[in-house]
């Protein structure tokens, strides 16, 4: 992308049939930052303006990171603008430590999952 002469990298980028979006995907190597929304939501909107095609929604953005920050993204209440953020593992824990981590994620999943039945 070439925003006002200076050239700006996308890490990744992806078109969803079924919702009919682009989904930009940003690499982070560190802890997660707030400034990294900044940087998605130029992309996102960038996309918006230049490759969104009749027909899709807006864009959304998912942003990797090996640490995330839960109360600055919190905080940052950036699912309001279409941005998710995700660890990623540099390295596998422990067989132990990764069950119990699948087994929270599940119980989150489902606990969501019936918040939203009861709220509709």
């Amino acid at each position: 992308m070439i925003i006002d002469g200076e050239d700006f990298y996308l890490d990744l980028l992806f078109y969803h049939r079924k919702i009919k979006r682009l989904v930009a995907i940003e690499l982070k190597i560190g802890k997660f930052q707030a400034k990294h929304k900044g940087q998605m939501e130029l992309y996102l909107k960038w996309l918006d303006k230049y490759e969104r095609q009749e027909g899709e929604l807006a864009p959304i953005g998912l942003i990797l990171c090996p640490e995330s920050s839960k109360e600055q993204i919190e905080l940052l209440e950036m699912h309001k603008d279409g941005i998710m953020v995700a660890e990623y593992w540099t390295e596998l824990p422990p067989k132990e430590i990764f069950q119990k981590q699948l087994h929270n994620a599940w119980l989150e999943a489902n606990e969501k999952i019936e918040r939203k039945k009861i709220s509709s």
